[in-house]
């Protein structure tokens, strides 16, 4: 295997395990995300239900208080009861059912009670014997606030949802950045391994290379630097010590040819 190829596989190593961790943290965030955030829309809109169920409500309640005041002309207000009921049962459907289901059933029961006790107001001021104000303040007035404090405690079942609903998004969160957080920390030992991988048969190989180089150019030294190896530096080694070794060559006999041609100029003379 190549030195180029060597490179090449450890970086793309560790680039793709970073591009998988990064696309499995997104995925992880968003399925999550999509999940936590339609629950909380969810959560929302049960709350804007609520807070009509009980607008409705005050407002129906204030209008029969209202025709009472006007015993001459009073009626009876009218009032959506199958809207009302609809959004109960909307209510009951968004919401868990363990929790939401029995809020809706005493919220609808409640308000069939105050129904029904609205529906008495026209016999309540056509009679002579009954106190139109004393039979709204003594017998609507009681079942108005059992339905309101019915339509409150689902509001606050809601509102509570909504909180760990919140708490789920931010662990959702926390959740989706482990698995890159891990792979960022392999990605980490691995750039250390890789550091350590060239320090150790790469950069320390040539840098022995240099000072081999350097003794047998300053002092002659032979050249006689080896290492492991399967690769281009390990040709490149060989190659310098071939080189080193015919150039003492070469040198030894340039010496020897001197050497012999002076005595033969010494015995001439």
């Amino acid at each position: 295997m190549s030195l180029k190829t060597k490179l090449y596989l450890s970086l793309s190593a560790i680039g793709i395990m970073l591009l998988i961790s990064s696309i499995i943290s997104i995925m992880e965030y968003r399925r999550m995300s999509n999940y936590v955030s339609d629950l909380v829309a969810d959560n929302i809109r049960s709350i804007n239900i609520a807070q009509k169920l009980s607008e409705v409500s005050s407002k129906y309640h204030l209008a029969v208080l209202a025709e009472i005041g006007d015993e001459k002309s009073a009626k009876l207000p009218p009032f959506d009861e199958k809207a009302f009921l609809q959004s109960c049962d909307s209510l009951r459907a968004s919401l868990s059912a363990a929790v939401i289901s029995p809020l809706a059933d005493s919220v609808e029961y409640s308000f069939s009670a105050y129904l029904l006790t609205s529906l008495e107001m026209q016999n309540v001021i056509s009679s002579r014997f009954i106190d139109t104000r004393e039979w709204y303040f003594n017998r609507l007035q009681p079942r108005f606030n059992r339905l309101s404090a019915d339509i409150d405690a689902i509001s606050a079942a809601v509102y509570d949802e909504l909180a760990r609903n919140s708490e789920t998004l931010q662990g959702a969160f926390y959740r989706s950045i482990i698995p890159g957080i891990v792979v960022v920390g392999v990605g980490l030992l691995l750039v250390l391994l890789l550091l350590f991988f060239l320090q150790t048969f790469y950069v320390r190989p040539i840098y022995k290379m240099l000072s081999s180089l350097d003794g047998y150019r300053s002092f002659g030294r032979k050249y006689n630097y080896d290492f492991d190896g399967d690769d281009q530096l390990r040709q490149l080694n060989g190659s310098i010590r071939d080189l080193t070794t015919e150039n003492q060559l070469l040198r030894r006999r340039i010496s020897a040819m001197r050497g012999d041609a002076k005595p033969a100029e010494d015995s001439g003379q």
